[in-house]
């Protein structure tokens, strides 16, 4: 789709606009609260400067976005086909753009509180809400889609899989390093694993922009390509992304990299010094554990939280030193957060998909 058609389908459909500046608005939250996490760890052991962090970050967070869309696209594909909204394609346009609200408002109350909490399980919940008022109200041909190889059947499995993949991968890649590192001295090993761990930093980032980025550039062209179909009709029956949609990719990466570049520390405190105290080795084990999985997970079409393949396996890299040492306050903390994150998300877009609908789509 050129540009041409997109200012016709804007002019036509005032509430694509609408749609866009809230997913636009959605993914400088994510570069503002959630790409934070990317750089948590090695900001916490003084491997790089915060600022510098955040720099590199911004910059990985934008080259994960545009590669990947070249590389795969299974991820955006997952989302978008979340909710069938049938052949009601203004309705949905509302429903969507109601959806959103439910992020935006989830992520500004979160990053208000200094909790990690993601984007990805808001969004899908977003959609869900949305989905669901549609059909509370009665609209022919919207469905969800729960069977076992379903979007949302995608989402569950890269809920469970991803924390047993951090956790354990995280443990076992710490205890291989502390075995091949048994008889050296830790202040020569120290300088190796300094220069390492920015380099999984940068690694987390990267992915962290393929992953999420995918999964907002699913949402954006899922918005226009309902308004594409409500003016032209559809000419097919699934979603499919072209490579010469590649601009609209390259405005989320910019988005997400603006976001990123204003920080988070709070968040960045919270994810890398609140669990675990760790050290530079410990921490290049859980960027590289957490970037391995999210990596796999994009490729394959999985949408997993970045936030939470981190955190887990930050608590797998902890779980060397025992129990004891994980601040268990702080991982309920955020446990909570992720629980209450799909029915909170939901139920906020669910009541403002009721609203638009029965106000301007009904």
């Amino acid at each position: 789709m050129d540009f041409n058609t997109l200012f016709l389908l804007i002019k036509e459909y005032p509430i694509l606009i609408i749609a866009i500046i809230l997913v636009v608005a959605v993914v400088f939250i994510n570069g503002w609260t959630d790409a934070p996490n990317a750089i948590a760890t090695c900001v916490s052991t003084k491997a790089i400067k915060p600022k510098f962090a955040v720099l590199m970050a911004a910059i990985f967070n934008c080259l994960g976005v545009i590669s990947m869309f070249f590389l795969s696209k299974a991820t955006s594909e997952t989302i978008a086909n979340m909710v069938d909204f049938g052949d009601h394609y203004e309705t949905a346009l509302y429903a969507l753009s109601a959806g959103m609200i439910g992020v935006v408002v989830w992520g500004i109350l979160a990053w208000s509180i200094g909790i990690p909490s993601s984007e990805s399980h808001a969004l899908i919940a977003g959609i869900t809400g949305a989905g669901l008022a549609a059909m509370t109200l009665g609209i022919s041909g919207v469905k969800i889609h729960f069977g076992p190889t379903s979007s949302w059947a995608f989402t569950l499995y890269g809920l469970i899989l991803s924390c047993v993949f951090g956790f354990v991968i995280g443990y076992l890649v710490t205890r291989l390093i502390q075995l091949i590192c048994y008889k050296m001295n830790r202040n020569k090993t120290r300088p190796f694993f300094k220069v390492a761990q920015i380099f999984s930093g940068a690694a987390m980032a990267y992915v962290h922009g393929a992953q999420d980025g995918l999964k907002f550039l699913g949402v954006l062209l899922l918005a226009i390509n309902l308004a594409y179909n409500a003016k032209f009709g559809a000419s097919e029956s699934s979603f499919v992304i072209s490579n010469s949609e590649w601009y609209i990719a390259l405005i989320i990466a910019l988005i997400m990299g603006l976001g990123t570049s204003l920080g988070g520390y709070r968040i960045i405190k919270k994810v890398g010094m609140g669990m675990v105290s760790l050290e530079t080795y410990e921490g290049f084990a859980t960027d590289i554990t957490s970037a391995i999985g999210i990596f796999l997970s994009t490729f394959f079409g999985i949408p997993v939280s970045t936030t939470q393949v981190k955190s887990f396996a930050i608590l797998g890299v902890g779980a060397t030193k025992g129990v004891k040492h994980i601040k268990w306050s702080v991982v309920k903390e955020m446990l909570l957060t992720w629980v209450f994150t799909f029915p909170g998300c939901g139920i906020i877009g669910y009541v403002f998909a009721l609203i638009f609908i029965k106000i301007f789509g009904g």
